[in-house]
């Protein structure tokens, strides 16, 4: 078998007196040794058999010969900065590893990584950092707290994991195909199937906003789709059009690993779990249940930007930053020995913003490019964007100014946080008041410092947190809403973005009669949607039924205004530069992601443009790529 091959030659490839053991977890070769000498001098060694055999080693202890756990700890904190302020040390004795929780965790590491190294050597556990973050979130703590109590599942899951990914297969496919199930010329239920010769992989699973029964679902009731038969599962980012339905799989079938980056596992939880209580609430029975999120939890591999790492027996998968979100990631799956190239590029933006570096472009093969439309239209050309957030600015400041109250229905991840980072550098000095999910995807913003924008991170680690100014005041309950309502001027930033549901509608059934209020748009509205039906002019406002079960409506008086701009998706002209500055001109473009008219038009635009073969596909429409 492959996988014996593939450890056999790990373990003929270093000392022989040294090696005690070596294990798969995932695509990793974990090797474990007795010899502390081996362990603290094993980097140049280890390194040329990486160079080699063009994968991943890591070198870890046995129980053996590691320092007691109280040792370490009083050892770890003798060796780190008060100023670090550790939180919480913790071992994972299966795997040799102890965790250090710090708020300042580039003291545990030490200038050029030498505290790192020097806890390593002297204790003999291999160091795990992680950032405990300024503002709470409970969603990171109960993650690294199942992530911690799995220890033994997640071992032996990983390990089997490996054993698929180096098996030999053989299947009745030599060719390379896409299934669209959901996104394809429409906004929403993001999902598509990728067969390769020897694997299947699914990237995303999400659900549409403004959907209605089926129709809100990806189609996975196509015979090609098959839970049991995925090698892969991979996220591109968190938003609910693209992970909205992950859990379900849990549920029905799929047991085999999530891959996304970290941030990105930490947002598709609270959103999902969001959910499920929103849909509880309302009377709905939900699609799946908390414990398909915890499964999905239990089932990740998250990696970083840049860190290749095979997936399945013929597909490599590489995470890029897409600069639409927190941790979103443009997706490259190398297929085969070279044999073809993808990148999935949406949701995607290819501009610097206050956030985030514009999206990455140095892929060297993409031989098939899947692009969105969301913004592909030919009048969608956004305006600059410093006169996007003048115009935002402009509008807030003359609300308060007169005595009035802005409501900004938001998305709770990018949208929020992009809009906190306005005000709070342009020295707004209104109470801003946050509901919904908003606060508690502050806190995930606040562990991740390193997927902002260069200039975020000087602001954060000079002190200047935008995130934590205190013009910032959470709603965490029906009388912290009743005290924003009184407070006049103000702005209340609340989900759900669309008005789809959450503690927005409750905003705007006390606000809506004021015609001095404002009613904000800085997000997309998807058709369908209660946001996108008060953008078309409708004044009479659907919130619901009445005692006697008739619906009942409000007035709509107060103004409406779009600011354009602030999007987290490319414009046209942005889509169009992102192709002509990849390092690879692809062979064949495919569109999604976008209402039917502009996924068709943008096809033909690039099609012009560049030469290069294009496919607007309907859902269920597979292409042959190779």
């Amino acid at each position: 078998m492959i996988e014996t091959e593939i450890l056999e030659k790990v373990r003929n490839a270093l000392p022989q007196e040294a090696i005690s053991r070596v294990e798969l977890e995932g695509s990793e070769l974990i090797v474990y040794t007795k010899d502390r000498d081996f362990f603290v001098k094993h980097e140049e060694t280890v390194r040329q058999v990486v160079d080699q055999l063009k994968k991943r080693i890591e070198v870890r202890p046995e129980a053996a010969i590691c320092l007691s756990q109280e040792a370490t700890k009083k050892r770890i904190m003798e060796l780190v900065p008060a100023e670090a302020n550790i939180k919480n040390i913790y071992f994972e004795e299966e795997r040799s590893l102890v965790i250090i929780a710090a708020e300042k965790p580039g003291l545990v590491i030490g200038r050029g990584g030498e505290t790192f190294r020097q806890i390593r050597a002297e204790t003999f556990w291999v160091p795990r950092i992680e950032r405990v973050p300024p503002i709470k979130s409970d969603v990171i703590d109960g993650i690294r707290k199942v992530l911690h109590q799995e220890v033994k599942f997640r071992k032996e899951f990983l390990n089997k994991i490996g054993e698929k990914i180096f098996s030999e297969r053989k299947t009745n496919r030599d060719w390379i195909r896409i299934i669209p199930l959901g996104g394809f010329r429409q906004v929403g239920r993001s999902c598509l199937l990728i067969e390769t010769p020897k694997s299947k992989v699914l990237i995303d699973c999400g659900i549409a906003p403004g959907g209605q029964g089926a129709d809100a679902f990806p189609l996975l009731t196509t015979k090609e789709f098959d839970p049991a038969e995925l090698d892969a599962v991979i996220i591109s980012h968190a938003h609910m059009d693209h992970v909205g339905f992950v859990p379900y799989l849990f549920e029905y079938g799929y047991e085999g690993p999530l891959y996304c980056t970290t941030p990105t596992l930490d947002l598709f939880a609270l959103l999902d779990l969001d959910y499920i209580d929103v849909a509880q609430k309302n009377g709905v029975n939900p699609a799946y249940t908390v414990k398909g999120v915890k499964e999905a939890v239990r089932h990740s591999i998250s990696l970083e930007y840049g860190e290749v790492s095979d997936v399945a027996p013929d597909v490599r998968l590489t995470f890029q930053n897409a600069g639409h979100i927190l941790g979103s990631a443009l997706v490259h799956l190398h297929i085969g020995e070279g044999m073809h190239n993808i990148v999935y590029g949406l949701d995607q933006k290819f501009a610097r913003t206050n956030l985030l570096e514009p999206a990455f472009t140095d892929f060297q093969r993409c031989e098939t490019l899947i692009i969105e439309s969301t913004y592909g239209g030919v009048a969608d050309i956004q305006p600059p964007r410093q006169e996007t957030e003048r115009m935002f600015l402009d509008a807030v400041n003359k609300t308060m100014e007169a005595g009035a109250q802005v409501l900004i229905p938001s998305f709770a991840v990018e949208r929020a946080q992009e809009m906190m980072t306005i005000l709070a550098t342009n020295n707004f000095q209104y109470p801003v008041y946050l509901d919904g999910m908003i606060w508690d995807a502050n806190g995930i913003f606040t562990a991740y410092p390193e997927y902002l924008s260069r200039q975020m991170q000087k602001s954060i680690y000079g002190g200047e947190d935008p995130f934590k100014n205190e013009i910032f005041k959470r709603i965490a309950s029906q009388a912290d809403r009743e005290k924003a309502w009184e407070n006049k001027p103000c702005v209340i930033m609340s989900t759900s973005g669309m008005l789809t549901g959450g503690p927005a509608i409750e905003h705007i059934k006390q606000l809506a009669e004021n015609p001095n209020n404002l009613l904000l748009f800085a997000s997309f509205q998807a058709e369908g949607t209660l946001g996108k039906k008060i953008q078309k002019g409708w004044t009479e406002i659907p919130i619901g039924s009445g005692n006697n079960g008739k619906p009942q409506t409000i007035q709509l008086k107060m103004q409406v205004q779009t600011i354009e701009g602030l999007s987290g998706h490319s414009d046209r002209n942005q889509l169009m530069s992102f192709i002509h500055r990849l390092a690879a001109r692809p062979d064949r473009v495919i569109v999604c992601h976008g209402e039917a008219t502009k996924a068709v038009e943008f096809a033909r635009a690039v099609h012009k443009n560049f030469r290069v073969e294009t496919h607007a596909p309907r859902n269920l429409e597979a292409i042959r790529l190779k």
